[in-house]
């Protein structure tokens, strides 16, 4: 039961890295969204592709009157999940795998 244990605490620490990097990355969208940066440059592009598939899920499920809200409300809303997924879900796993222990 104990490498269990260790397993939890290393995905919950793997997880909490890639969430971490991963706000990184909606942030840097932001500042792309505020500049007139070049949809052909690859930083750009990466930035697309790797924040689009989530709010394009998240923008059908907003009500009407905040779809063209003139801030992205998708976009508050994704960073909102990951931060708390950061938060909660990291920290259930890291207490459950010190419990396992």
């Amino acid at each position: 039961m104990f490498a269990l244990g260790y397993i939890l605490t290393g995905f919950a620490r793997v997880l909490d890295s890639f969430l971490y990097l991963y706000t990184f990355v909606l942030i840097g969208r932001a500042i792309v969204s505020w500049v007139d940066a070049s949809p052909y440059n690859p930083i750009v592009r990466f930035l697309h592709m790797a924040t689009d598939p989530l709010l394009v899920r998240i923008r059908p499920l907003l009500p009407r009157s905040l779809r063209y809200f003139p801030i992205d409300v998708a976009f508050l809303v994704l960073i909102g999940i990951v931060i708390f997924a950061q938060v909660a879900l990291v920290g259930i796993l890291l207490e459950l795998g010190s419990r396992m222990r």
